[in-house]
């Protein structure tokens, strides 16, 4: 079977008539139309073709982001075409994963996709390490200060409840409770 997958951004103003006789003349017999955002994962049209597609079938798309915005979601798409037995053809990229140099062609996608998030990893790692060398607090700000946290400890055992504790604070009653625990 070869599916068509066609879509429009709602804010564009734009409908699918020169994707669908693009997607009919390569042979698509059923095509899907979305009406969304290509950024959206969760486009109904193309979760329904996703569900649909079985060994051997073929999904069509007019232009390679009308399937999608972000390199990762493409990966996670053609990652679920594989995984059915499916195959991909972009029209306008001449991308045919049917064919072995499409298939390596995905595949470097994939390579230059990995090698972006390392990157990303190890830039977060550098900035985390540079912001500790500077003695700086990383993580969530705590809720109370160290004066605070004295104060409410010595209350609890004085006899006063969490409950009142944490009001006066103007925090959770969890953060007091947590105060017991770990100091």
């Amino acid at each position: 079977m070869i599916y068509g997958y066609a879509r429009v951004s709602k804010s564009e103003g734009q409908d699918t008539a020169a994707q669908i006789a693009a997607l009919k003349a390569a042979g698509a017999e059923t095509i899907f139309e979305d009406a969304a955002s290509g950024g959206r994962f969760d486009r109904p049209a193309l979760q329904k073709l996703l569900d649909a597609v079985a060994p051997d079938d073929v999904v069509i798309v007019w232009k390679l982001d009308r399937l999608s915005r972000s390199l990762m979601d493409l990966l996670r798409i053609m990652d679920r075409l594989e995984k059915a037995g499916g195959g991909f053809r972009s029209l306008t990229e001449a991308i045919d994963t049917t064919t072995p140099a499409g298939r390596m062609m995905m595949q470097m996608l994939g390579s230059v996709a990995e090698f972006e998030r390392e990157m990303i990893r190890e830039r977060t790692r550098a900035g985390l390490a540079h912001a500790r060398e500077q003695g700086r607090q990383l993580g969530r700000r705590r809720a109370l200060t160290s004066d605070q946290r004295r104060k409410a400890l010595r209350w609890i055992q004085e006899g006063q409840s969490q409950a009142e504790i944490a009001r006066t604070f103007g925090v959770h009653r969890s953060t007091i409770n947590r105060l017991t625990t770990t100091e």
